[in-house]
C-alpha cells in the first residue's frame, strides 16, 4: 500500500446520502442493486451496489449511506453509476455498508 498526502485525501468528496429507490440489476456481471441516493444540495445520484447478499431492497430504502460523489460516471452494463457507495468486505467477500451511527443531513461531508 502506498501513502497519499493530505492534499490527495482532500480531493475526495465523501458524503452522506439517503437511499430513496432500489431496483433489480439483472444485466450486472455480479449480483447488484441499482440504488438512487439523495445527497441533499448535491442532488440525486445513482449507483450500482454489490450488496445483494446482506441487504434486501426493502431494508435499503430510507437507509443513510456514505459514498464518494466526485468520481466520473462509470458505465456498468446498461447503467451509469454516478457515485461509489462505500462498504467493508467480510471474509466471505460480502459488503457491509458504511453508515453514520446517527441521522445527519443529506450531503454532509465526511472528513
Amino acid at each position: 500500500m502506498s501513502n497519499i498526502t493530505w492534499d490527495d485525501f482532500a480531493k475526495i468528496e465523501i458524503r452522506v446520502g439517503t437511499i430513496t429507490e432500489v431496483n433489480d440489476f439483472p444485466k450486472a456481471k455480479n449480483p447488484a442493486w441499482q440504488v438512487t441516493i439523495d445527497f441533499g444540495e448535491l442532488g440525486i445520484k445513482k449507483s450500482s451496489a454489490q450488496i445483494t447478499h446482506l441487504y434486501d431492497k426493502g431494508s435499503l430504502v430510507g437507509k443513510q449511506v456514505v459514498a464518494v460523489v466526485n468520481f466520473p460516471p462509470k458505465q456498468i452494463a446498461n447503467f451509469f453509476s454516478e457515485c461509489l457507495v462505500l462498504g467493508v468486505y467480510t471474509d466471505k467477500k460480502e459488503v457491509v455498508l458504511l453508515t453514520p451511527d446517527r441521522p445527519v443531513e443529506n450531503g454532509w461531508k465526511i472528513g
